[in-house]
């Protein structure tokens, strides 16, 4: 049964990641996606934020709680990750810029792609990192379907109309078994690790980088949930690749599983930030109401 749950997770990453890409793709423009990035000053401090304040984060957390080595690795290796596949979704859900939500995700995947190869081997002293392996599982399951999405959406629009909201149901279908059977799998191992401060480890670098990100992201409040989501949520995909591929200790995989289950509480955040985003409608004046009779 076991196996049959991690065959049907694994189908539900493969196809959330594709179809969400594909959707994302399906409704906007390569210049809705570059135009954020433009602001040179924004990316500036979405780069700080990623790759410089919330490793540092993380090697504050390791001095106030204590962690085992196993542990610790995980811990850092989320840190150093960045650019996760649903932070689009996550600015969806938000109901904030979508557009620069793909672009800062499409940022920081290709600046994780040069940038972990060169920081780990000094964080972790032994570590040997491929980008060509990180890369090439981010490109497929990313960007090409994202590119696939935006040449329908500029050369037949209204293919690209008539398919995307099909597309992007099946992504948040694809979402919610994600999450279900993910809190199903790898139940016991969040049990296992109650008490051996990994839970409060984690929760710290996701709420610490959350708020990194939200105060980085302003004043602008388009662009604020934005950052605050893309710092928070940390690429756990091309964390795995590095962890299983130069450690031994299945401890670390198992870290990596237990702050992916604990990113799923952003779902929760950035509901809640898309319900406070939502205004009334405008009660029409006394004089309006007269003018229209």
């Amino acid at each position: 049964m076991a196996v049959v749950l991690e065959s049907l997770a694994t189908l539900s990453v493969l196809v959330f990641v594709v179809t969400s890409m594909l959707a994302m793709g399906l409704s906007l423009t390569v210049g809705q996606i570059i135009e954020p990035l433009r602001n040179l000053r924004l990316v500036a401090k979405a780069l700080v934020a990623n790759f410089v304040l919330v490793p540092l984060l993380a090697y504050g957390i390791l001095l106030v709680i204590p962690l085992t080595d196993a542990q610790s690795i995980g811990l850092i290796l989320l840190a150093t990750a960045a650019g996760a596949p649903f932070l689009p979704k996550l600015v969806e859900m938000a109901k904030s810029d979508v557009a620069f939500g793909v672009g800062l995700m499409v940022l920081l995947m290709v600046v994780t792609v040069a940038y972990v190869p060169v920081v780990l081997p000094f964080l972790l002293p032994g570590v040997q990192v491929s980008p060509l392996e990180i890369a090439s599982s981010l490109v497929v399951l990313m960007l090409v379907p994202l590119a696939i999405g935006l040449f329908v959406k500029a050369r037949y629009g209204d293919t690209a109309a008539t398919w995307q909201p099909t597309v992007n149901q099946i992504s948040s279908t694809a979402l919610v078994f994600l999450v279900v059977l993910m809190l199903v799998l790898n139940f016991q191992t969040l049990i296992s690790v109650v008490g051996t401060g990994a839970l409060l480890a984690f929760a710290v670098l996701i709420v610490g980088s959350l708020v990194l990100g939200w105060v980085l992201g302003g004043p602008g409040t388009d662009t604020r949930p934005v950052l605050g989501l893309g710092t928070a949520q940390r690429n756990v995909s091309a964390a795995l690749v590095v962890g299983a591929a130069n450690f031994d200790d299945p401890n670390v995989v198992v870290m990596l599983v237990v702050g992916a289950t604990l990113m799923g509480l952003l779902i929760v955040v950035a509901g809640e930030l898309g319900k406070r985003s939502q205004r009334p409608e405008a009660v029409p004046s006394a004089e309006e109401a007269t003018y229209d009779d």
